[in-house]
């Protein structure tokens, strides 16, 4: 097999701790600490920072990075906290009426819920779609059943829709279920329906290349797959999209908002139309800093080659997953819909009747094995990433027996 397109001397890990918990919190780069470090020292000393080279220019090449990310351009991308500001922004942004509706799948992470949820009190619709027979979500989660490979979840939302819709929001790859939905031809049908796709793409952004054809919206932040910090993230808008949203009303959301050579009291600006229209005024250069070093390992790396790299990973866990009894069946199950091109970089076993007791004593078992997984909602989660090798497999496999 390969060498791992990240090298793992790159990030601070040990053979103590097996993290497979990215789909909840990546780990940094060592740069990345090294950035912050550094541009903290700056604020020490404030005649230090630059204005052009710092506040002006490590936003400016964040923003190209994040573009890189979903194959965009830099003019497209707005700086965001987090993938619920970026989402709560288009949200806030829409002119709705009374009357509109909002469909999104049923199980969506709560960051793609609430955002539309808010809007009730305008009138706004918010409706959830069950994906495949037997799916259930909220208090019945865990009695749910798994998705399979000949489940055409696209097409139950497309079905969906109806003449009120004006926004389908959905998570590119499932946070619970690792499903991941195919944006694309998502993107093409709501076009032609004049629905506008929103998308919340933290679970795979910087695991999977992305195809923004057709959609609306990208929001992700940069803690997961792109191993950020917490507390930085992006939104990507087309265009013609982003014109008709309403500015945030920031004092650098207009032309020359940050020209001091120009009295700041002269409100005689138009609002721009690229990306920064929609941020929300002052960034956290310092988040910016640290965000930039983790985003630019990623693309240094190579997306493409992250993700292959996982997916020759993900083969050989089920490989050796199938030879165990008490997994075979899953096993199975996740290899349909791994060659059906259905999974991200979260591998999900369901939980097959075992309930939460047994899957939190699972867990247990793997941290004192210094194996790190998670739960969430009747599946086991199992997250290669891009530093990863064949030895952590069989790591997992063994703590599977």
């Amino acid at each position: 097999m390969t060498l791992p397109p990240l090298n793992p001397a790159l990030l601070h890990l040990d053979s103590d701790h097996l993290w497979l918990m990215h789909c909840s919190e990546g780990p940094v780069p060592r740069s990345v600490v090294r950035s912050v470090r550094a541009y903290l020292h700056k604020e020490l000393w404030p005649w230090e920072l630059k204005w052009k080279e710092d506040y002006l220019g490590i936003p400016d090449e964040l923003r190209r990075e994040a573009a890189k990310i979903v194959g965009g351009e830099a003019s497209d991308i707005t700086l965001t906290p987090s993938t619920s500001s970026g989402l709560v922004t288009v949200a806030q942004s829409l002119r709705w009426s009374r009357g509109d509706e909002v469909v999104a799948p049923l199980g969506e992470f709560p960051t793609n819920i609430w955002p539309w949820k808010a809007l009730e009190a305008r009138g706004v619709r918010f409706r959830e779609v069950p994906l495949w027979d037997g799916h259930q979500a909220g208090a019945a989660a865990w009695s749910s059943t798994a998705p399979r490979a000949g489940d055409d979840v696209e097409a139950r939302l497309l079905a969906a829709l109806g003449h009120a819709t004006r926004v389908l929001a959905v998570s590119w790859v499932r946070f619970q279920d690792g499903l991941k939905l195919d944006v694309a031809a998502l993107g093409a049908a709501c076009r032609a329906r004049g629905v506008h796709l929103v998308v919340d793409g933290i679970q795979g952004a910087g695991t999977l290349p992305a195809d923004l054809t057709g959609v609306s919206a990208f929001a992700s932040g940069g803690h997961k797959g792109l191993l950020g910090p917490q507390g930085q993230g992006f939104l990507w808008t087309d265009p013609a999209f982003r014109k008709d949203l309403i500015p945030m009303g920031s004092w650098m959301s207009v032309e020359e908002g940050t020209a001091f050579d120009r009295a700041s009291t002269d409100h005689n600006r138009a609002w721009l139309e690229d990306g920064q229209r929609m941020e929300p005024g002052t960034l956290s250069i310092v988040s910016c800093a640290g965000a930039l070093e983790s985003f630019r390992t990623v693309n240094e790396a190579g997306i493409p080659a992250i993700a292959a790299h996982i997916r020759r990973l993900q083969e050989r866990f089920l490989e050796g997953l199938a030879r165990n009894p008490a997994w075979a069946e899953e096993a199975q199950r996740l290899r349909t819909l791994l060659e059906a091109g259905r999974l991200g970089s979260i591998l999900s076993l369901h939980h097959g009747g075992r309930g939460p007791a047994a899957m939190q004593e699972l867990l247990m078992k793997g941290m004192r094995r210094g194996v790190y997984a998670s739960v969430r909602e009747g599946y086991l989660r199992v997250a290669f990433h891009g530093w990863h090798d064949p030895e952590d497999v069989e790591r997992v496999v063994d703590w599977l027996e």
